[in-house]
């Protein structure tokens, strides 16, 4: 989906996928492994079930950690320009 834009700006097919994966692939890895970590963190969470209370409460921290972690590799593509241009 990320490809899109690029292409109706003018990037050959190869040039904006390489854009895509360095963007998308490394945020989405960042976060990913922050989730993990913070998963690994709150006790309960990785042996809880989905009608268990704290694994919906550890799934929000995790995703919260995540998104967090990400910003700052998110905002030091953009200011280096691997950022898409909708």
């Amino acid at each position: 989906m990320g490809i899109v834009p690029l292409k109706k700006h003018g990037f050959g097919i190869m040039k904006a996928l390489k854009i895509v994966m360095a963007a998308e692939g490394l945020s989405i890895t960042v976060m990913t492994i922050f989730e993990v970590l913070a998963e690994l963190a709150i006790p309960g969470v990785m042996s809880a079930h989905l009608s268990e209370g704290i694994f919906w409460v550890g799934m929000l921290a995790a995703l919260l950690v995540g998104f967090i972690a990400a910003l700052p590799v998110n905002y030091i593509m953009i200011s280096r320009g691997l950022n898409h241009r909708h």
